[in-house]
Order: structure tokens, then sequence, then C-alpha cells
């Protein structure tokens, strides 16, 4: 039989199947031809891959607004939860008397809502100036204004510690006595019975705490007529004496609560109790005013903090919240005050103000309305 065996023998080419790490080469592959494809980078271990530079969001006017509308709502969401804490922790709620002496009423941001608010002449014995009484004694009302607010309605009504009223259950007094007699109980329901109207919540201002909460706003505004006030004495006697020349003026929380307790005014001898009323409005109202200023916005959550610690009332955290928006929206407040038309002897010997029916029933319709 033939032989077709060809003369030569093939030659074969071995290549290895190991495993090969990444960035060694295979020599045996030999050099890249000129029209063979660039060869793939090779990737080191744990080498990041490069990556083509990704197109950076402008930063438009519109997303700035959107950033910053963002920040707003945060700073406003802490401020509301601050305040909302604080509330919790001092609510020491008043008497279970005066609570059920209260006529509720509606949601004070929706509803009108009237709210009595009394201010104590009861001092700590560092704060009381002479013939004040002192916490732990019977005290006097040393301010007694009603607020009427939300629905729209907003109004400001005073009345002089003065004015002579029928006290239930204890005659004719002045009506500040009511809160000595009985408290607060006892003063919702006379000016109740002596106005004839139903007041839906009540607000006690603690006057150790008021000028911490002037301070957190950053001090008020305030202008009036001079003012020259000894507090305790005045500052010769270890107490504390403001002078207010006759203009505009920026009170700190010391200054403002002077302000606020001043009786007799040296600078002006002839005031009587309708001054101090209305300083008290004034003072009300540039609290307001402050408060929802610019420089208020960036203290806001130190202000949300002293706010519910100077009052001490019957409404929870978020009827309290209410309350303020209430009077924040409501615009300029209508400021009334219980103007006497003469005055009178009291069976003590004490002198009092007396107050018309039909200058009574006006003021007060006039107040209801807002």
């Amino acid at each position: 039989m033939p032989d077709h065996r060809p003369d030569d023998e093939p030659q074969y080419t071995k290549y290895r199947s190991g495993p090969r790490l990444p960035w060694r080469r295979d020599e045996s592959l030999g050099e890249p031809r000129d029209d063979a494809p660039a060869p793939k980078r090779r990737i080191w271990p744990f080498r990041r891959r490069e990556r083509l530079p990704s197109r950076r969001r402008r930063l438009t006017v519109g997303r700035v607004l959107g950033y910053l509308g963002l920040g707003v709502v945060a700073w406003l969401l802490v401020s509301l939860v601050v305040f909302l804490i604080s509330a919790q922790i001092q609510s020491a709620k008043i008497s279970d008397a005066a609570d059920a002496q209260l006529s509720g009423g509606g949601y004070p941001l929706t509803s009108p809502n009237t709210i009595l608010v009394l201010g104590s002449d009861a001092r700590t014995e560092d704060t009381a100036e002479p013939g004040a009484q002192t916490i732990g004694d019977p005290s006097r009302s040393d301010s007694i204004l009603l607020l009427r607010v939300g629905g729209g309605a907003n109004a400001q009504l005073s009345v002089l510690r003065d004015t002579v009223v029928d006290i239930p259950g204890h005659g004719t007094n002045k009506i500040n006595a009511a809160y000595a007699l009985g408290g607060p109980s006892l003063a919702i329901e006379t000016v109740e019975s002596y106005l004839g109207l139903d007041v839906n919540h009540l607000v006690e201002v603690n006057f150790e705490n008021f000028p911490d909460l002037i301070d957190a706003l950053g001090g008020i505004d305030y202008t009036g007529n001079c003012v020259i006030s000894k507090i305790n004495g005045g500052s010769r006697n270890g107490g504390y004496t403001l002078r207010l020349k006759a203009g505009s003026h920026e009170l700190n929380g010391e200054e403002a609560l002077a302000l606020a307790r001043t009786r007799k005014n040296d600078c002006r001898p002839q005031e009587d109790d309708k001054a101090r009323a209305r300083r008290q409005q004034k003072i009300m109202s540039a609290i307001k005013s402050k408060v929802i200023s610019l420089e208020t916005f960036i203290r806001l959550p130190w202000v949300s903090w002293a706010a519910p610690k100077t009052v001490r009332s019957d409404m929870s955290g978020p009827t309290l919240l209410g309350l303020i928006g209430a009077e924040l929206i409501g615009g300029n407040a209508k400021k009334y005050l219980l103007t006497p038309s003469g005055g009178t002897t009291l069976p003590d010997g004490g002198a009092g103000l007396t107050v018309d029916e039909a200058t009574k029933q006006e003021t007060v319709e006039q107040f209801l309305q807002g």
C-alpha cells in the first residue's frame, strides 16, 4: 500500500490554558498587526475606571429660591417643635375652678374668642416695689386686659384696676380685688358678670419670665411720653430706675417690664391709671410688631422657647399657637379703654372709679365686634 504521509510533520503551537494575571502579557501571541484593532487597556486591580466628566447642574434663580424655601420651611418646623416642647414643659395649668368657669370656644385661629389676660402684682422679694404683694401672699390683678381675636377679629379692651364693681359673694370692691379674694376663677366670674360677656380662655402673665421673652426678641421699639419710674425705691435704694425721654426707644426686657409696671411717673405726675393701661397696650403692640420682623425670624427658635414660659393658661400648646397666629394675621388691633365717668368712696374708705352703664355697654359692644 502506498504511503500518503507528507514528508514533513505539521507544526503545532501549544497555548497555555491556565489562568493568567490581568497585567501579564502572553509573549506567544506575538506583536499586534498594523491593521489589527488596538488592544483594550488593561485594568489594574482596585483601579477606578475613568469616567467621563458629568455636566454640572446650572445654579439658576429658581433653584436658589427653591433651596431657600426649603430652608425657611425647615426653620419654621424646628421653631414649631421647640414651641410645643416648651409649652408642654411649662404646662402649669390653672386651677380646676378657673377652668370650669371658662366658656371654651372654637379654635382661636378660625373662631372669635375672648381671652382674659391678667397680670398679678405678686412679685419675688427682689423685684417687688414698696406696697406690692410678694408671691405666696394674696395678690390683686395688676393689669386686666381682654383680647378679642380669631375669625378676623382683633381688639383689645383695658379695664382699670380701680374700677368699682360687684364681686360675687364679696360685695362692692375694686375689680382687681377679685383675684386676691378668690383667685383666677373669681376674677373670671367678676369680669363676665360686670361686662356681660363670656370669657373663653385665660392667660396669666408671669412677670418674672417676661424680660426673657423681650430679650429673646432682641428688644422692642416703644414710642411715648417721657417716663421716670422708680421701681423698688429706685437705683439709689437698690431698686431700678427707668428714664425715658419723649420719643422712640428700643427697650430691653428689664426696661419693658419696668415700663409696664410703672404706677407713678415722676416725669408726668398728672398721669393716672389710664396712661398706664395705654402704655401696656403699646407694649403688646410693640411685641406683635417685633414678632413679625425679619430679626425675630432669625431668632425664632429662641423666641419659641421663651414665649410659653411667660404665661400660665388653660390653653394647650396647639391652642396657644392658634391664638398667636390669630393675633399676628389679624392686623392692627383696635384699642378700647373702659373710661371712668366718676369716682366713689368704698366702704373701707378707699377711693375707686365708676363707669356709667351706657358707656360700658357701648364699649363692650364695639370690643366684641372686633
